[in-house]
């Protein structure tokens, strides 16, 4: 079960200052310098246990540096220490290249709550740029550092954050030809993971509706593959319908209110529409063609699915309103899994070419391809909610050539600052598929 949190976010007045500063680091274009950001010790009052303010400054830092658009100042390298209050010495910290400074207080709010104040410090405009004040449950304390990073995120980039954010996934166990499927979720930095399905269950494509409260996914229960929701509030599963054929590949609309899937009938593949109020199904697409991989425009009013229609795998888009459909990929090799990107300006997909897999991007109208990652075997990106990095699975094959290693691993959409996120040694991690930012 997901705990519900209650975080309460009090903006503080600015102090010391005017105008806020034009400090900012373009997160679009490759190979910008990194902005240089110095996190203080933080301050600890009314008893409180100093491991817990450790912690929150360690995953500040880390979640910021893990974008590659920031550089974490050494510790040893920290000229002075300033309280909450005081005003820095901008020259000091000017001197080792620092930007911008982080200062923060950790106090007991009530019993069971921490309060998490937090000042930013543009070192060159020599003045604060943010300020604010965070309350949530003391065993919530990780959540606050990663709204903390969000909010230095968002000041400095003019874009929302994604480390207050978790990715569902299938965790694989086991040998090669025994292995054991199940669905799991971690926070995006991988912390803190936990199964939501037993081991006696075979089961793929997990989903997140878009208010986090339910889980979409395949299960082969009974030996009867058919989508079925998760509550992740009570732990229900419930089958989504009795379609009449094997179906698979879900995806919530942008509102939560329907669910896309194929559905196999008389050995044809098509999506369908099922809407969850009236329980009722729509064929969306039509012919002797393999149609699957539906992902709904951020609008709701388009979808992109693949299919071999053409006599090869590309990705095509359904207007939802007047059924028109349109290729959108031309270009060499077969493409899948499209995803659309939350602010709609992008659609990922899987590419196979030239016996070589990749992740990539496009515009929605196919243009503009950009390959971001390459391998023996990846699949399944997902976008981040600010449409500024994708989670993918790669696999690796052993040297044996039988042995299979997957990896959950994100790329910012430059194709630079590719990194692993970690799982257990024995836990091979597929089809991730990351959250909305959480309630």
């Amino acid at each position: 079960m997901i705990k519900k949190l209650f975080v309460g976010l009090v903006a503080l007045a600015l102090l010391f200052g005017g105008a806020r500063a034009e400090l900012k680091v373009d997160i679009v274009a490759g190979g910008v310098e990194p902005i240089s950001v110095a996190v203080l010790k933080f301050e600890t009052v009314d008893g409180v246990p100093s491991k817990d303010a450790a912690m929150i400054r360690e995953v500040v830092e880390a979640d910021l540096k893990r974008t590659g658009l920031f550089r974490i100042v050494n510790h040893d390298a920290f000229p002075e220490y300033v309280k909450m209050g005081e005003m820095p010495n901008f020259k000091s910290w000017a001197a080792i290249k620092t930007q911008v400074l982080v200062q923060a207080k950790l106090s007991v709010e009530s019993k069971n709550d921490y309060k998490l104040e937090f000042f930013v410090w543009d070192v060159d405009g020599t003045e604060q740029i943010e300020a604010q004040s965070l309350v949530a449950s003391r065993k919530s304390a990780r959540r606050l550092a990663h709204i903390m990073a969000d909010a230095i995120y968002e000041r400095l980039t003019g874009e929302i954050g994604y480390f207050d954010t978790q990715i569902v996934f299938i965790a694989e166990t086991g040998p090669i030809n025994k292995r054991v499927k199940r669905m799991a979720v971690m926070d995006q930095d991988g912390f803190g993971m936990r199964y939501l399905s037993d081991k006696d269950a075979f089961v793929m494509s997990p989903h997140f509706s878009p208010n986090m409260g339910t889980v979409v996914f395949l299960s082969y229960y009974n030996d009867d593959p058919s989508v079925w929701t998760l509550d992740l509030e009570t732990g229900e599963q419930r089958k989504l319908g009795n379609f009449g054929g094997m179906n698979f590949a879900p995806r919530f609309s942008p509102d939560g209110t329907r669910v896309a899937l194929s559905l196999v009938k008389n050995g044809i593949t098509h999506i369908y529409e099922y809407d969850i109020e009236s329980k009722k199904l729509r064929q969306l697409t039509f012919g002797n063609s393999i149609n699957t991989s539906p992902s709904y425009s951020p609008d709701g009013k388009k979808m992109a699915f693949n299919s071999d229609r053409t006599g090869r795998q590309q990705i095509h888009v359904l207007d939802l309103e007047t059924g028109a459909e349109k290729r959108i990929t031309y270009g060499k090799g077969k493409y899948a899994t499209p995803a659309w990107s939350p602010d709609g300006n992008f659609i990922a997909f899987t590419k196979m070419a030239d016996d070589t897999f990749y992740i990539g991007i496009m515009n929605p109208n196919g243009r503009n391809e950009k390959i971001l990652a390459g391998g023996w075997f990846m699949e399944a990106p997902s976008w981040a909610p600010n449409s500024r990095r994708l989670v993918y699975y790669e696999t690796e094959r052993h040297l044996d050539g039988i042995e299979r290693i997957s990896h959950i691993r994100s790329v910012d959409i430059t194709g630079q600052n590719i990194y692993d996120i970690e799982l257990d040694e024995d836990i091979n991690g597929v089809e991730p598929t990351w959250s909305p930012r959480l309630p």
